[in-house]
């Protein structure tokens, strides 16, 4: 379906208009397609977060835009999807349910038609625009993925698609893809590892890419010997003890009355249910280095810091020069409390078909941003690791995890369903920050230029991404228009706090 294209006045916002190929009508499984299904397979129960993120409130999705250097013919997507993803229980697989209410929706296998899920829409001017106007490339591929948080996935085939936009952008020289999963096939990690287990090294295409080793914390053993080894031991679970007491008790208190600030990018009532506008900036992964290294801190506690000074002159500027003291701004971090399976593991069970550890199992933390002004830019990453550090030395993660379980035994699911809710309703934004490969790698033979995650669907007006790939970090961000109207002045102040804390941290070293 061609999209019609026109080119606005200078100072106009809008400059393409997207029209997104109609998907298959949407038409639920018949009775005897579920009973077949049933008897020839009895299928997989859907995880209480699985089922949590199909909830009306929490039908949550991930989008993953990639940029590639080179176009992506619908034969190769198709025969790459066909070796690789389409092989993963849960890419071929739909959720039935009986008509019990007692009873937990199954995953149940079922036969992948790729024409259902894979789409080349016909771009028609838009494409001959982009050629020499890459901004407009850039808005039209944002018009594009809005316009997919209107389209529902059918639920009568596996939850996922992908569009391939033959658009020229400012980063993308060929194209862009647009892929959309439904959160309750996984978490983002897991989901992220399978997405990196069927792209290869451009250096090598027959090698899986590789990932920066996570740093693991000191040993015990480190303290000493004999009573000094238990003196170390105690003192870490009196911490964490502490620590994930004061978080449960703050995720108690946030579940009946504890309520962030109300500010401008505060999501207003329903702010579930609208579409996001996604939007990206890529910056330096260097410049993020030399702040951690500079500071002797992670680049976690970094990005909180940069996220907290972008905060902080964005709401400045809105309350005209005068920000407001202790403003109360959290986010409600979703934390992956399984081990995930490694990229070569996951590229083993799609090249097997065999099943491995999967779904969702995730908790929440409740994380302050210290959100204030401050004449020393590195104060605001001190500010952040002081409060990642409350986090990590923690079980609050798990206790969430452990409770909302014991919450759907006791109660049901329905309650559970409205706790989490509440918790997320009453803070005000969603924050992650995923590792990728600190190579080039390409997908189906087109190098990719960059990976830019982000989700809708859940009761927040912002979500703040990074995605490390090779020396670049990807800033993604999904936003409320009706709280946000002018996302790009964010990422404006995300890259200069950045540049600002850099420039204090060189200085100091």
């Amino acid at each position: 379906m061609a999209g019609a294209t026109e080119l606005p006045e200078k100072g106009t916002k809008c400059l393409l208009t997207v029209n997104i190929p109609k998907p298959p009508s949407i038409s639920p499984a018949t009775e005897a397609e579920i009973e077949t299904a049933a008897t020839a397979e009895k299928g997989t129960p859907l995880s209480p977060t699985a089922r949590l993120f199909l909830q009306p409130k929490f039908n949550c999705h991930i989008i993953v835009i990639l940029g590639f250097a080179k176009i992506i013919a619908a034969d190769e997507m198709k025969a790459g999807l066909q070796a690789t993803l389409v092989r993963h229980p849960r890419f071929s697989s739909v959720q039935v349910s009986q008509n019990s209410r007692k009873d937990i929706p199954r995953w149940v296998p079922t036969k992948v038609n790729l024409d259902d899920h894979l789409f080349y829409p016909e771009l028609g001017p838009a494409a001959a625009v982009s050629a020499s106007d890459h901004a407009a490339g850039d808005r039209f591929v944002e018009d594009y993925a809005t316009t997919l948080c209107q389209t529902p996935l059918d639920p009568s085939r596996p939850l996922w698609d992908l569009h391939f936009l033959s658009v020229r952008t400012t980063e993308a020289a060929a194209g862009v893809a647009i892929f959309r999963i439904h959160h309750s096939l996984g978490d983002g990690i897991s989901l992220m590892s399978l997405l990196l287990a069927c792209t290869r090294k451009t250096s090598d295409l027959e090698s899986l890419p590789t990932l920066p080793e996570a740093r693991r914390r000191p040993a015990a053993a480190a303290a000493g010997v004999g009573a000094w080894v238990f003196l170390f031991w105690l003192w870490n679970f009196v911490v964490y003890a502490w620590n994930s007491l004061a978080g449960s008790l703050l995720y108690v208190a946030s579940t009946f009355f504890l309520k962030d600030t109300r500010t401008p990018i505060s999501g207003s009532e329903g702010v579930e249910f609208r579409p996001k506008r996604f939007v990206h900036r890529i910056v330096s992964l260097d410049d993020v280095k030399a702040i951690k290294c500079a500071m002797g801190c992670t680049i976690n506690d970094v990005l909180l810091g940069v996220t907290s000074a972008a905060l902080s002159r964005y709401l400045s500027r809105i309350y005209g020069g005068h920000l407001p003291q202790s403003l109360r701004i959290r986010t409600s971090l979703l934390v992956n409390i399984r081990p995930t399976s490694g990229i070569n593991a996951l590229a083993d069970m799609m090249k097997k078909g065999s099943d491995a550890r999967w779904g969702n199992r995730l908790g929440y933390m409740l994380l302050r941003f210290p959100v204030m002004m401050c004449e020393d830019p590195l104060d605001y990453v001190r500010k952040g690791k002081e409060v990642a550090e409350k986090k990590k030395n923690s079980w609050e993660a798990i206790f969430t995890y452990t409770s909302g379980l014991l919450i759907v035994k006791c109660l049901g699911f329905k309650v559970v369903t409205a706790m989490c809710h509440r918790i997320i309703s009453n803070t005000t934004l969603s924050f992650s920050n995923v590792v990728g490969p600190t190579e080039e790698v390409s997908l189906f033979g087109s190098p990719l230029i960059y990976i830019a995650p982000s989700v809708y669907g859940h009761p927040q007006a912002l979500s703040i991404h990074f995605q490390s790939y090779q020396n670049k970090l990807t800033v993604a961000m999904a936003v409320d228009e009706l709280a946000i109207p002018d996302p790009h002045r964010l990422l404006d102040d995300v890259a200069q706090s950045l540049q600002l804390i850099k420039d204090a941290a060189t200085a100091r070293s």
